[in-house]
């Protein structure tokens, strides 16, 4: 029973709801009967008429691409045509031209509008765990204080406005009463924020959970997963994001923002004939919409455009690489108009400083790259098998439960440490942060210098000894460093919203920041030695931490998803530094080749083949010698191909053929004995046509003979008239010959994104390969259960 049924059940009542679709139902094809006036007696021709519902996809199919673009170039010829007959029609031809860039300006503004909102929530609601405004309990812990006069340099946090729940609860914010009452309220509003995460996406919307970037990049390839990007999926995502975020669980926003900006993207394509029509045009704007959401959640407009580039797009024409360029600036404005956090930055870590590197620091940035190849290598094999125990066991079954208990166990250690307390966001911006005199950050914690004349120059603090703070903060920081590598890994795939980027970067920057004071110190106490004669002398600022932290910071990024450059592009736009563009780009590179040892795949990869998707991984090399015909079905022994004939077969064959089989498409020949190939038929265009003819054609009855040609062959008189389905057959399919090498068929497969292709010799046909039987041939070359390639 459990999450299955649950998914099931939505997914049919999506697949009503979603709309765009026009579903295969007699009811739509009556109507339209209705619709175009044409009563039972007309000869119905689907070429001259086209029917509702033909053309469409059936859920978990992939889309003909190729059939998709032609449907498209018409579509544009008719219209250019028609343009300069009239006036009205040239409007129409500007509009239809213009909508593009109009959907683009939506999509940015909706997504901005959205991300806006996420943030002033998600950061409310993480400071009500630990107390409330009394002047008025919206305002953060940030916004209460600001308005007050009574606030100290020295503790900027506290002011009379804001109390602690130990305040409200038992009147006084000291001793250890006061520190267990924040403890339970703590544990109290986290569990609260989990569950209602879980049982909203649980009760409405169960596509709503995970990240989501694998299954958009499924969809992107041209796989149709029907209310995935629902307007359920996306108001639930939207609460539920703020929940899982703000219940203080080891996860982040940035990945399910792309789906929220997707949702964004697929809910206003229904506004455009042009793209509620066609399933190739909407993933052009899906592919924009996810460089959207990458801009909204780092501020990185160019950084989104390269992400969806790089990452997730499996078909970007140039004209998708600007109106992405577009939407994500749009998107970037509205979230800087919105300003969520008060400070004019689109994000919550935003550096800026720029203290110069030396050459021989490039050793220790590319020892974090090795350390962030290593755990995104390490990261990505056990999360892959705690989700496949979640999958196997008796755990699937039980998601709130899961959730809860993650947690519980997540609060409990967290509180008593202020680095695992403070959420993603805040830890890396703290990490990230650069000492002045006046800070009063634990990290900061130096010893100061006695005479003011070794405070350096250009108020860049001389490197300091460590004083008691620091070493408190350090190993503060090594504690939580463990724990955030643990508690990611279970984390990752539960049934809530929850996105990578942040807990990755987060065990980066720790990472990167204890590196950096390491070598701070070993620079300031050792400044004689080879290493740093020359470029550190005594009182200068040599070692910046901030700077290793950010470098960490990408370096496990990079080693978990196998980014690289849209990845430096991000960094560098959220830390506006062009100096440490070389850092990043050697921590990044060299992060992508220690974990490409370990495995070829990212994060997001390994779970699309978890989930056994039929994604055909453009980064994938095919190297083994086999054949087409090595891979085509029938096999040897295999019953025969299921084909149509194209003037010999009555309806009642078709529909018995159709009915004990399920293929979505048949190979249509000349005869039976000489299986010579005339098109390919898709199986619901099919259906559609035969149930459409009994209903608006006089005399179709089961004998009736099924046409696919253009001249109906000699019948006797009494024989009942004819069905031509000339149609809807399509008379160039892909065809390969017996002896194409596999390697070639692959390449056809992923650049022309075929569903099937027909398999021939000497004219004749063979057999078929679809997308599965790829998906099938690669798994068996690489050992793996070619079963697990059936999603639906």
């Amino acid at each position: 029973m459990g999450w299955e049924f649950w998914s099931k059940q939505l997914d049919e009542e999506e697949l009503v709801a979603d709309g765009g679709y026009d579903e295969y139902s007699a009811g739509s094809s009556s109507r339209a009967a209705g619709m175009n006036g044409s009563g039972p007696t007309k000869l119905v021709d689907p070429l001259e008429d086209p029917l509702p519902g033909v053309g469409t996809y059936e859920d978990f199919n992939t889309i003909d691409w190729v059939r998709e673009k032609s449907k498209d170039r018409d579509r544009h010829r008719e219209i250019t045509n028609k343009s300069r007959e009239s006036t009205v029609a040239l409007l129409h031809s500007v509009s239809d031209a213009f909508s593009g860039w109009l959907l683009m300006l939506l999509v940015g503004l909706m997504a901005g509008s959205l991300a806006g909102g996420i943030d002033i929530a998600a950061h409310w609601m993480t400071d009500l765990k630990e107390g409330v405004c009394l002047i008025g309990f919206w305002f953060n812990h940030e916004h209460c204080c600001w308005t007050s006069n009574e606030t100290t340099f020295q503790e900027r946090d506290s002011c009379p406005q804001w109390k602690s729940w130990a305040e409200l609860i038992a009147g006084t914010a000291q001793g250890p009463f006061a520190y267990i009452v924040n403890y339970l309220m703590y544990i109290f509003w986290a569990l609260l924020f989990s569950f209602l995460a879980v049982t909203l996406v649980r009760a409405f919307a169960p596509y709503a959970c995970g990240s989501g970037i694998p299954e958009i990049k499924t969809i992107l390839s041209g796989f149709i997963i029907r209310g995935y990007l629902g307007k359920w999926t996306l108001i639930i995502k939207t609460i539920t994001l703020v929940l899982a975020v703000s219940s203080g669980l080891s996860l982040g926003k940035e990945g399910p923002l792309v789906h929220v900006a997707c949702c964004c993207a697929n809910i206003l394509c229904h506004l455009f004939t042009k793209y509620r029509k066609n399933e190739a045009k909407r993933r052009e704007v899906l592919s924009a919409a996810a460089a959207v959401g990458v801009s909204v959640a780092f501020g990185a407009p160019i950084g989104g455009v390269l992400f969806s580039l790089e990452e997730v797009s499996y078909y970007f024409p140039l004209k998708t690489l600007w109106r992405s360029f577009f939407a994500a600036l749009v998107a970037a404005f509205t979230l800087r108009s919105i300003n969520p956090f008060g400070n004019s930055r689109l994000v919550l870590f935003y550096v800026e400083f720029h203290a110069p590197w030396h050459l021989l620091e490039l050793a220790p940035f590319i020892l974090l790259g090795i350390f962030g190849g290593l755990w995104g290598a390490l990261f990505i094999k056990a999360n892959i098998a705690w989700c496949r125990m979640r999958k196997t066991t008796r755990l699937g079954h039980y998601p709130v439960i899961e959730v809860l208990l993650v947690t519980a166990v997540t609060a409990l250690i967290a509180f008593p440490n202020s680095y695992t307390r403070m959420s993603g966001a805040e830890l890396i911006s703290e990490l990230f942060n650069d000492c002045s005199l006046l800070d009063s950050s634990q990290l900061c914690g130096y010893k100061q210098p006695v005479n003011t004349s070794e405070t350096g120059v250009d108020n860049n603090l001389a490197d300091r000894p460590a004083g008691a703070g620091l070493y408190t903060a350090l190993w503060q920081l090594a504690l939580a460093l463990i724990f955030k590598i643990l508690i990611t890994v279970i984390t990752f795939g539960m049934k809530v919203p929850s996105g990578l980027f942040i807990p990755s970067m987060a065990v980066g920057a720790i990472a990167g920041r204890l590196l950096g004071v390491g070598m701070e110190q070993l620079a300031y106490y050792n400044h004689d030695w080879l290493i740093f004669r020359g470029w550190c002398s005594p009182g200068a600022d040599c070692i910046t931490p901030g700077l290793y932290a950010m470098v960490g910071a990408a370096a496990c990024l990079g080693g978990v998803t196998r980014m690289t450059v849209s990845l430096v592009v991000i960094m560098f736009e959220l830390t506006g530094g062009l100096e440490y563009i070389v850092p990043l780009m050697a921590a990044t590179m060299t992060s992508k080749w220690v974990a490409d040892a370990f495995g070829r795949e990212g994060i997001y990869e390994a779970h699309i083949r978890l989930n056994g998707y039929p994604f055909l991984e453009p980064k994938e090399e095919f190297e083994h010698s086999s054949l087409a015909v090595d891979v085509m079905r029938p096999r040897r022994g295999d019953p025969a191909l299921a084909v149509l004939t194209q003037d010999s077969m009555t309806i009642g064959e078709v529909e018995t053929l159709v009915e004990s089989t399920h293929y979505s498409g048949f190979p249509v020949v000349v005869s039976q004995e000489s299986q010579r190939l005339v098109g390919f038929v898709l199986r619901r265009d099919l259906l559609i046509s035969i149930d459409n003819a009994r209903k608006r054609q006089d005399g179709i009855v089961s004998a009736s003979l099924v046409v696919f040609t253009e001249h109906c062959p000699a019948q006797p008189p009494e024989a009942p008239p004819p069905l031509r389905l000339r149609g809807i057959i399509d008379l160039s399919p892909f065809t390969v010959t017996d002896h194409t090498p596999m390697d070639i068929t692959v390449d056809i497969f992923r650049k022309l994104g075929l569903r099937q292709c027909l398999v021939t010799h000497n004219g004749r046909l063979l057999g078929i390969i679809t997308k599965k039987d790829i998906l099938k041939h690669m798994a068996q070359i690489a050992n793996r259960d070619p079963d697990s390639i059936l999603f639906n």
